[in-house]
């Protein structure tokens, strides 16, 4: 099995930062890309942020230039470090990814997502 943990959310005040981490863990082979995604309430959820195993990133515009996804492949663990935070950012954090696993023998893909983590940001 795989588990997604995730960390770092809180509540900061507009302009503040946070940084989220999210751990993978368990029986992965390889994982090809993780992300971020967020889900405020009556909101469809939306990608932030995608990082691939070749380190190409993909950014929501509404996050270009004070976002910033990274990843750390020998921890299996990605991170979003998030600065002049708006109010509008507010929202369910959800890590993301997609990944390979060798099950009962085969190798195939699989896509697994976080338990999710709260940011607000109000003054």
């Amino acid at each position: 099995q795989v588990q997604l943990v995730e960390s770092g959310g809180g509540l900061v005040q507009p302009g503040g930062s946070l940084r989220l981490s999210c751990a993978a863990s368990g029986s992965i082979f390889s994982i090809n890309a993780m992300g971020w995604y967020r889900q405020a309430p009556g909101v469809q959820r939306e990608l932030v942020a995608v990082i691939t195993g070749g380190d190409s990133t993909n950014y929501a515009d509404s996050v270009k230039g004070r976002f910033t996804i990274s990843r750390d492949n020998a921890k299996n663990t990605v991170y979003l470090q998030m600065n002049s935070l708006k109010p509008d950012d507010t929202a369910v954090y959800y890590c993301n990814a997609d990944l390979v696993r060798r099950v009962g023998g085969v190798y195939g893909k699989y896509e697994y997502w976080g338990q999710g983590t709260q940011v607000t940001v109000s003054s």
